[in-house]
């Protein structure tokens, strides 16, 4: 399969997911302002819609949405936790935290980083926001993860809502989201996506 994504965007989620699980893929970048592929084809070749991620399968079948994108890598991970199986309530639980993520979370932000949106505007959404990532402060509580012990298919996703929340507002506010983000980023598979993105630098070797 093969994940579309854009450095820094949402589509670091299913990105994580899929190291975290260990399923092979490939993954190539999208050039978001001129919606092309790094060999200069278009991108609304693979999605009309133009945004990304967007997930190509070996049948050739392309799919779309984060939160689709993430629960279809979840089922096919060998791996129950990070999705339980049918018939089990949690599973229901991680969409939960899953769907608030993208529609209560996710498409604010989106506002934030539209450049026609007026500062009165922004100050209006920022408001909205900030209640909205007291309620997940304190779902997430100490953690480590939204849903206690075991990561779930949200926790790759507030990772990177913690990122906009950290770059545009600043996390002072929420500790436990920040100790997430923290903890986040000291995974392997986490730290592997960001230096693939182009977003954390090789550190330097010990002597």
């Amino acid at each position: 399969m093969i994940l579309y994504y854009a450095p820094g965007a949402c589509s670091q989620a299913p990105h994580i997911l899929l190291h975290e699980t260990g399923i092979d893929h490939d993954a190539r970048r999208v050039d978001l302002k001129s919606h092309t592929l790094d060999d200069g084809t278009s991108y609304y070749d693979i999605n009309p819609k133009g945004a990304v991620p967007a997930l190509q399968l070996d049948s050739g079948e392309v799919l779309t949405e984060n939160a689709v994108i993430l629960q279809y890598v979840g089922d096919r991970a060998a791996w129950p936790e990070v999705l339980p199986p049918l018939g089990e309530f949690r599973r229901y639980r991680v969409l939960e935290f899953l769907n608030f993520i993208t529609t209560e979370l996710h498409k604010r932000f989106g506002f934030l980083f539209n450049p026609n949106a007026t500062d009165a505007f922004k100050q209006f959404v920022i408001a909205d926001l900030r209640k909205k990532l007291d309620y997940i402060d304190g779902q997430l509580g100490h953690g480590p993860f939204l849903m206690g012990e075991q990561l779930t298919l949200g926790d790759p996703y507030l990772f990177v809502i913690a990122g906009w929340a950290e770059k545009m507002i600043g996390l002072d506010q929420w500790s436990n989201l920040s100790a997430f983000r923290e903890r986040m980023m000291k995974r392997d598979s986490v730290r592997n996506v960001l230096k693939f993105e182009g977003l954390l630098k090789e550190e330097a070797p010990v002597d």
